[in-house]
């Protein structure tokens, strides 16, 4: 499929080919959710932690005797039922990460582009660039285009003066072509692409 290919200046420059198994997928959200659920699972942190019966500082002795009390036989003043004591069965520091094919990975982020793609919501540009870094000129250029919310992906580098004038903007992220994922696609309402972030992401995912 073609499509056009503008500046930042929103001017037309050109046309480019869009691979169709790379950017023409249809949309399986089930994939979608997979590959994200995946993503986010990865970056917990899983530092939540409750303190067990062997955490807990205290003595060991036996609060009474077993027997004649009337009371309720107890071992231990550090268990559960009583105040300043164990958890029972509390989470515990672990790594919430599972796996995830690589067929399944490849396939999400290809359908995560095909589903841009496919709302009109994929933008391709000549080359992510600025003359001066300067976040008030590109906010301008940003308005002028109607980009609010929109993720730029780059190709091997990310250019140094742009990555400074955007990274003050709300809203806009900007990768190189190595970083695309899955969850940034779909978390910014439009995508944008410079025509050497098409051919690295077409020569990886085909």
């Amino acid at each position: 499929m073609k499509l056009k290919v503008h500046s930042l200046e929103n001017k037309e420059v050109g046309d480019i080919d869009l691979a169709d198994e790379v950017f023409g997928l249809p949309v399986r959200s089930d994939i979608l959710a997979r590959v994200v659920n995946w993503q986010l699972a990865k970056r917990r942190a899983g530092t939540h932690k409750a303190k067990g019966i062997s955490d807990i500082s205290g003595t060991t002795k036996k609060p009474y005797k077993q027997k004649g009390t009337g009371r309720a036989r107890q071992g231990s003043l550090r268990s559960p039922q009583f105040r300043g004591g164990a958890v029972i069965f509390g989470p515990v520091v672990r790594s919430h990460e599972f796996g995830l094919q690589k067929k399944v990975r490849k396939l999400g982020l290809k359908t995560a582009l095909s589903a841009k793609q496919a709302e009109g919501k994929l933008v391709v540009i000549e080359a992510a660039s600025v003359a001066e870094a300067k976040t008030k000129a590109l906010r301008a250029q940003f308005e002028t285009l109607g980009w609010e919310s929109v993720l730029i992906i780059d190709g091997a580098a990310v250019d140094e003066g742009f990555a400074k004038a955007a990274r003050n903007l709300p809203k806009v992220d900007v990768l190189p072509s190595q970083g695309a994922n899955v969850y940034d696609i779909l978390r910014r309402d439009t995508l944008v692409l410079t025509r050497a972030a098409v051919e690295q992401l077409e020569a990886r995912l085909k």
